[in-house]
């Protein structure tokens, strides 16, 4: 009796051990458990001692449930020890309008939709390779049949190597460029309604986005990171026509000792950063004469439990006439209550421009409150006032949005 009441036991155990398999190696062990099992009660058969045959009958049930668990599992091969997945999605719907049309615009949205896979080696763990896939729709060719159509881009692809340096690991590939996401992470987490001061195309400067061919070398101390790279400098969805190289930087002071850490909204931490790029012959056309466009910035943030503050100021240099200025940004967030987060931002750009036509000046503000609905979903409802002067006098296009956001991460 006591043999069938150790195999009773196993077998519960088996069961739970296939629901949490995670690798075919997984799936191999369990059914050589399997095996020995169906032995073990030939041999109990073979008994039918102490009136065991319902127990052997209820093994047999169990020994058949593990069979069909068994043959749904898919098995996945790899040649990396640890595959890991997730995504990121921003659905949102929008109501604007603008004083060129006057008509109010009514819309639901997909901004993003993010696919991404690491593949971790077993040498070191901390090393990996990095696929991301975005969505994005087609809207610039208008004479394609696919105008309108979801297509698939390619975000990143890069090979991360830790510690080739002291403290220092390196991004090869088509990999981050060095502010962008340490601004999202650190300073501004609502990529989802509007894009940080240097990328965004409607109430900021544009003058760069976070993806590009290259590399990317980032170290991290307790009171100092940084990130240096060299890449195309066209970004990731732009033609690279090969005419020069970007060289980009970030220079982080932690001044509370916690750059080795991650940043969350529980962590207090203080930062001051300087950061920048410098472009020989962008094919963009943003160049002087000379084809160079540099650009450069300084950015403070503060951060505790119960609100963050963020501002910076950035300056170009070398650019054409029509891109010549400075501006700044500052943005905030006040969490009043559990889940809840008041947000705001406030955007400016003046050009130095004096062609007729050019923009002259450019604003944006917006307000907001967020909930985090659980550890994967967050609602965000704001409206969003953008502003663009031109240095004629004459016009000034101004629009203005309400918009309602769900975030999920998984």
């Amino acid at each position: 009796m006591m043999k069938k009441v150790v195999l009773s036991t196993a077998a519960v155990f088996a069961l739970s051990g296939i629901a949490n398999a995670d690798t075919n190696s997984d799936l191999k062990a369990l059914k050589a458990q399997m095996a020995q099992m169906a032995q073990k009660i030939k041999a109990l058969e073979d008994e039918k001692a102490n009136g065991g045959e319902e127990e052997v009958a209820g093994l047999e049930a169990k020994l058949t449930a593990f069979q069909k668990k068994v043959s749904k599992n898919t098995a996945i091969t790899s040649k990396s020890p640890k595959i890991e997945f997730s995504g990121t999605h921003y659905l949102g719907f929008v109501s604007g309008n603008n004083n060129i049309t006057d008509d109010r615009d009514n819309a639901f949205e997909t901004r993003r939709n993010y696919l991404q896979t690491k593949a971790y080696f077993k040498e070191n763990p901390k090393d990996y390779l990095r696929i991301t896939l975005d969505t994005y729709q087609q809207t610039k060719d208008i004479s394609s049949d696919d105008t309108g159509s979801w297509e698939l881009r390619l975000k990143y692809a890069y090979l991360y190597l830790d510690e080739i340096l002291p403290h220092t690991g390196v991004e090869l590939g088509q990999v981050h460029r060095p502010w962008i996401d340490y601004e999202e992470h650190n300073a501004w987490a609502y990529r989802s309604i509007s894009k940080v001061f240097v990328e965004d195309k409607n109430h900021g400067a544009d003058f760069t986005n976070s993806a590009d061919l290259g590399f990317n070398f980032k170290t991290k101390l307790p009171y100092f990171s940084s990130e240096l790279g060299v890449f195309n400098g066209e970004g990731y969805h732009a033609v690279e026509g090969g005419e020069g190289l970007s060289t980009e930087w970030r220079l982080t002071g932690h001044l509370l000792g916690t750059g080795e850490e991650k940043a969350n909204k529980d962590l207090q931490y203080a930062n001051v950063s300087f950061f920048g790029q410098m472009h020989d012959d962008d094919t963009k056309l943003r160049g002087d004469a000379s084809g160079n466009f540099d650009w450069y910035g300084v950015h403070a943030v503060y951060n505790q439990p119960e609100f963050l503050l963020a501002a910076q100021y950035i300056k170009t240099q070398n650019a054409k006439i029509a891109l010549e200025g400075s501006g700044y940004s500052i943005n905030g967030e006040y969490r009043f209550m559990p889940d809840f987060s008041l947000i705001g931002m406030y955007n400016s750009y003046n050009y130095d421009s004096t062609i007729a036509g050019d923009v002259d000046d450019m604003n944006g503000w917006l307000a907001g409150v967020a909930y985090s609905y659980n550890k994967n979903v967050k609602f965000i409802v704001n409206y969003l006032s953008e502003n663009k002067d031109l240095n004629n006098g004459t016009k000034s296009l101004d629009k203005d949005s309400i918009m309602a956001t769900a975030e999920v991460k998984w």
